[in-house]
């Protein structure tokens, strides 16, 4: 089937790049950084389509469902590296998963040609056994991929919320999906090049769809990423650090509470600030759904 590429505006030509081959470093590097400055604006015109979305993720969580992307090409690379962020970021474990057509080979080998397929992306939701507590979101810079349309089409069939993730306006995705989060990003510096502006966008979104909807969960104590995992060194002294920052004491203190607690930030914090034990911290923060805040301010 023929597919008609001129009523995509990703796919136009940008009238302000004409002669790129003919520029120098500095012009090329300048109208890209212009062009891309644009990004952000484009997506703060999505921020009512957006917070939606994330209201529907983040009861989604708080019901034990998931938020899974699923995309093809950059798409699917994007989503795939915002889930796997979550983990070390959030300590999450199943919460947020990364879908792409083709499979895990998919991320670091090109396989496009995949992504023409509408049941693979039907068989790849059915195997991700999505069910109605989730939530898909379906992400493409056309708007048309048939892999992800597919997906889509089956995420609703079994239940699941879902959302579109496009670059441009009516997309084909967007219509079928529960909300539609369409960010107009306009002609690339190379014609069709969506892995520049579009992926852009498309990065931006799904930074704020995980992050607000981790912040919404209670993954985070003032702007202290609270619930990380310190896997490594890094993340142990960031651990100490933010323990210092939150409770107001100095580093052999922060370096004790953290050693009791499991190496849990979260639960040390609160046992620092109240004075408490690590079982009182747990019950705290389980009666008040794993928010510090609220934990620390639970009338006894």
């Amino acid at each position: 089937m023929k597919v008609n590429l001129k009523q995509l505006t990703t796919e136009q030509r940008n009238p302000h790049t004409f002669s790129l081959d003919q520029m120098s470093i500095r012009e090329c590097l300048e109208i890209m950084n212009e062009e891309d400055c644009q990004v952000p604006l484009c997506v703060k015109k999505e921020i009512e389509h957006i917070e939606i979305a994330i209201q529907h993720i983040i009861s989604a969580l708080q019901r034990g469902g998931r938020l899974i992307y699923i995309g093809s090409g950059t798409s699917g690379r994007l989503g795939v590296l915002d889930a796997v962020e979550c983990p070390p970021t959030f300590s999450t474990t199943y919460e947020v998963q990364g879908l792409i057509a083709g499979g895990e080979t998919a991320f670091v080998k090109a396989q496009e040609g995949v992504e023409d397929s509408f049941d693979q992306g039907q068989k790849d939701i059915a195997h991700a056994h999505v069910t109605d507590k989730d939530v898909v979101v379906g992400i493409a810079a056309s708007g048309r991929t048939p892999h992800t349309l597919g997906a889509l089409t089956k995420a609703k069939d079994l239940g699941a919320y879902t959302v579109a993730v496009a670059c441009n306006p009516q997309s084909a995705i967007g219509k079928i999906a529960d909300i539609a989060i369409e960010v107009e990003t306009g002609p690339e510096v190379i014609t069709g090049s969506t892995r520049l502006k579009a992926g852009t966008a498309q990065k931006l979104v799904l930074n704020m769809l995980s992050t607000v909807s981790m912040i919404g969960i209670g993954k985070t104590y003032q702007n202290l990423m609270v619930d990380l995992h310190p896997s490594n060194e890094k993340l142990i002294e960031r651990s100490i650090q933010m323990i210092m920052e939150a409770c107001e004491c100095d580093y052999e203190s922060a370096r004790g509470v953290f050693l009791k607690s499991e190496q849990k930030p979260k639960y040390a914090i609160v046992m620092k600030l109240l004075n408490c034990d690590i079982e009182e911290a747990k019950r705290r923060l389980l009666e008040n759904k794993s928010f510090v805040y609220k934990a620390i301010n639970e009338k006894s």
